[in-house]
């Protein structure tokens, strides 16, 4: 099983930033659509934000204009940039192809926003 390795998570207070990081294998990496996920404590994993190959971008309505997603394909990473946290956005933060494939679910990388 491949898993894709994420980081750049923690404790930070709202209006605050904070950038996630997530390498995949090129073979991997190198012909897929990539996605950031969350789940909240009670709630499903849902899709953040998502980024095919040649860069076209996809936003959630919750995160539009305050998360960017980009990627390095040099080195096989994917980030995740978010501003103007909230405390809704604290969840487990998780990267994946789009669509999701089951064996590539990581540890995650929690991201608690304080009030």
């Amino acid at each position: 099983q491949v898993q894709l390795v994420e980081s750049g998570g923690g404790l930070v207070q709202a209006g605050g930033s904070l950038r996630l990081s997530c390498t995949a294998p090129g073979s991997i990496f190198s012909i897929n659509a990539m996605g950031w996920y969350r789940q909240a404590p009670g709630k499903q994993r849902g899709l953040v934000a998502g980024i095919a190959s040649g860069g076209n971008t996809v936003y959630a309505d919750s995160v539009k204009g305050r998360f960017t997603i980009s990627r390095d394909n040099a080195k096989n990473t994917v980030y995740l940039q978010m501003n103007i946290l909230k405390p809704e956005d604290t969840a487990v933060y998780y990267c994946n192809t789009i669509p999701e494939r089951v064996k590539y679910w990581g540890q995650g990388t929690q991201v608690t926003v304080s009030s």
